[in-house]
């Protein structure tokens, strides 16, 4: 059974709550109602046979409602099927964890946590995982400005111009080629 088949399934099993389809290069896209998620991501991995979560990721639709949506990339073992796993959720709503399901949901939610700000519903142990705890910033967010933000502890993070020069490394700017202008190590010289 393909990955075409098994949206084809979820469509007759999730009347209403699959609100989209899109293949596309062969891959196959399904986006689903928020409230309908758990049961559709427990169905991959029960009757599809989805054992692989390979990654959770969240795009920021900034001026959009709703304006997250997180992405799920599932796989079987022997890689004969990929499905992605699209869901919209609303800045101030939450996700089912589906840490329950794939163990290696823990990780990839608490990223996406850190990063978006988008919450999981009875995760285990929801934390930051990159940024320490009580940043009150989500940076990945579109709304966060690329120079950075003022923070409390100048010790551990700064919003300043990195410190290039004079670092380990050193790139050729107005070489000819990438090669020449990718960084190298003092050492190298």
């Amino acid at each position: 059974m393909a990955a075409a088949d098994d949206i084809k399934s979820l469509q007759d099993t999730f009347a209403g709550k699959v609100l989209e389809t899109v293949e596309f290069r062969a891959e196959q896209t399904v986006r689903v109602s928020l409230d309908a998620l758990h049961s559709v991501l427990a169905k991959c991995r029960d009757h599809f046979g989805y054992e692989m979560l390979l990654d959770i990721s969240a795009v920021d639709h900034l001026g959009e409602e709703p304006r997250f949506e997180v992405v799920y990339e599932l796989a079987t073992l022997d890689d004969s099927k990929h499905l992605r796993v699209k869901v919209k959720v609303a800045e101030d709503a939450t996700v089912a964890s589906a840490v329950d399901l794939w163990g290696a949901a823990d990780w990839h939610e608490r990223e996406v946590w850190d990063l978006m700000g988008v919450g999981f519903a009875g995760h285990p142990n929801l934390q930051r995982i990159l940024m320490w705890e009580g940043y009150p910033y989500f940076p990945l967010r579109k709304d966060f400005p690329l120079a950075g933000l003022p923070t409390e502890m100048p010790d551990v993070a700064f919003s300043g111009v990195a410190p290039m020069e004079g670092g380990p490394f050193v790139a050729s700017v107005g070489a000819p080629n990438t090669v020449l202008r990718e960084p190298r190590s003092h050492a190298a010289d």
